[in-house]
């Protein structure tokens, strides 16, 4: 999902990372103001784990890949807001040091696994798992639902914003000048591997590592989040 440079156009990337940086601002206020200091080093720990599951990805035909991100999984251990700061940590070293996303979509990359999947995938999960207690088999199989929806919606913003580039920006001749799949070859390309493999790897990852956190450390989990 990781997003290279060259096949977004500068103004799509300056546009949503200019949208980031009020998200970042807001992010880092409410986990300063909600997060406990002994839990941050869970934040730390979650920033890792993205970090590390993210680079088992899988290169898909439209010149980006296919993995599981973690955002749900903080999202739910420690809230959403706290998923943004460590998951745009994540990508920002991935990016910087590995290459593995363009420095330039950096921002489109935070909008889409570190804004996009954390919320979706937080509230679904909330909405799944309604008033059940955590470490409960409803909320185990909610966080797992949760995951598989954040990852989804994510990878659909990915393949919406690659579909639009021949859309919007083309050379006088009409050649595309930055990503050349459409709408229509660019969803199916990212959903697929999405849908298929990738969403249930995040699942079952997302459902089993909360199970776990709930069962051995249940005080550093935060039933309600911190998304006020």
């Amino acid at each position: 999902m990781h997003i290279p440079d060259g096949y977004l156009s500068p103004s799509t990337c300056l546009t949503l990372g200019a949208v980031m940086l009020p998200v970042w601002y807001r992010a880092s206020a409410v986990v300063k103001k909600s997060l406990d200091v002994a839990r941050i080093p869970f934040m730390a720990m979650g920033a890792v784990f993205a970090f590390l599951i993210m680079m088992f990805n899988v290169p898909i035909p439209d010149g980006t890949t296919a993995h599981a991100v973690g955002s749900v999984l903080i999202a739910i251990v420690l809230g959403p807001w706290a998923a943004v700061v460590a998951v745009s940590v994540a990508l920002f070293i991935q990016a910087l040091v590995f290459g593995d996303g363009g420095m330039l979509a950096f921002g489109v990359n935070a909008f889409n696994m570190a804004v996009i999947m954390p919320f979706t995938g937080y509230y679904m999960y909330r909405l799944a798992a309604g008033r059940a207690a955590g470490g409960s088999l409803r909320a185990v199989v909610a966080a797992g639902i949760g995951g598989y929806v954040g990852l989804n919606l994510a990878a659909l913003a990915a393949a919406i914003e690659f579909g639009i580039q021949p859309l919007l920006f083309t050379a006088a001749d009409g050649t595309p000048l930055y990503c050349p799949y459409g709408l229509s070859v660019a969803i199916p390309a990212m959903m697929t591997a999405h849908l298929l493999v990738a969403g249930f790897v995040e699942a079952a990852v997302t459902a089993l590592v909360v199970k776990y956190v709930w069962k051995t450390a249940p005080e550093v989990a935060a039933p309600n989040g911190n998304e006020k």
